[in-house]
């Protein structure tokens, strides 16, 4: 007896490509848009890619605005600004920050208040040229659930507040005070002035365990980049370098987990009776 044919299984979808087009949300394009960001909202302005050999009034009104209020400016190939090709970018591309950034004799200022108000150390967190946005976003979430709600950042070498950044910190980059300078050697030393004292995260065992420093005092804490950690000029600032102990020679820790065990262990000493202490 002859059977029936078989009936073919329908062939399965082709498989998705992975989208590999740049995440835009955060970005301005085109010289009207730019422009009217810097003359009205600059500190919302985190960088401005320009097309290298494009020349006229508005992009030369840019350049002077950027540099007037230190906005980070780079000159790449049209193929580097970030937007597809098929927008009309006109050769300028500006990143928004997620929030407008403070000048640091401001963020000093409200991390002072809050301090006072809650009759504790000021706390305020220095991240050292932090270029993975998914670090950047954890370590700010970590920031605010210790009560680090005063952040600097370094203009360069820095990932920007970004999309990414802010989803990544669940929001918490909303709730916090964020500050950004071009030079942190001389900001430490203005955070110095102001009675801080600066602590420098290492990975080095030779430096002070973070269970033996006293960090009850008006607090600077310094961390640095994936991989690098702080810079040597930027390290010669810190009044003290300390580490957490490991208990094998495997250096495991994200930068975002070390960050977040050094700022709860400074608050623990600071809310806690001088009796617990260590």
């Amino acid at each position: 007896m002859n059977r029936p044919p078989r009936k073919q299984r329908p062939a399965p979808p082709p498989a998705r490509a992975e989208d590999t087009r740049p995440e835009t949300d955060d970005l301005l394009w085109g010289m009207h848009a730019v422009l009217e960001a810097m003359q009205h909202h600059p500190r919302r302005v985190s960088e401005i890619l320009m097309q290298r050999g494009r020349a006229g009034a508005k992009y030369q009104e840019i350049i002077d605005l950027a540099r007037a209020h230190q906005v980070r400016l780079r000159f790449v190939d049209a193929g580097r600004l970030g937007v597809p090709g098929s927008l009309p970018h006109q050769g300028i591309v500006a990143r928004q920050a997620a929030m407008e950034l403070l000048p640091l004799p401001d963020l000093l200022t409200r991390a002072q208040a809050e301090a006072k108000a809650k009759n504790l150390p000021p706390r305020l967190l220095v991240l050292d040229s932090l270029q993975d946005p998914r670090n950047l976003g954890a370590i700010l979430r970590s920031a605010l659930a210790a009560g680090f709600t005063s952040v600097l950042l370094t203009r360069e070498r820095s990932a920007p507040l970004s999309g990414t950044v802010a989803r990544t910190s669940a929001g918490a980059i909303h709730q916090l005070h964020i500050g950004q300078v071009v030079n942190l050697s001389e900001a430490l030393k203005e955070i110095r002035d102001q009675g801080f004292w600066i602590f420098g995260a290492v990975l080095d065992p030779a430096a002070v365990s973070i269970y033996t420093a006293d960090l009850r005092v008006p607090l600077c804490l310094v961390i640095g980049s994936e991989g690098k950690g702080i810079r040597p000029l930027v390290q010669k600032q810190c009044d003290q370098l300390i580490t957490i102990p490991m208990q094998t020679d495997f250096d495991s820790l994200n930068v975002s987990v070390a960050a977040a065990i050094i700022m709860f262990e400074a608050v623990r000493q600071q809310t806690a009776p001088d009796s617990s202490r260590g």
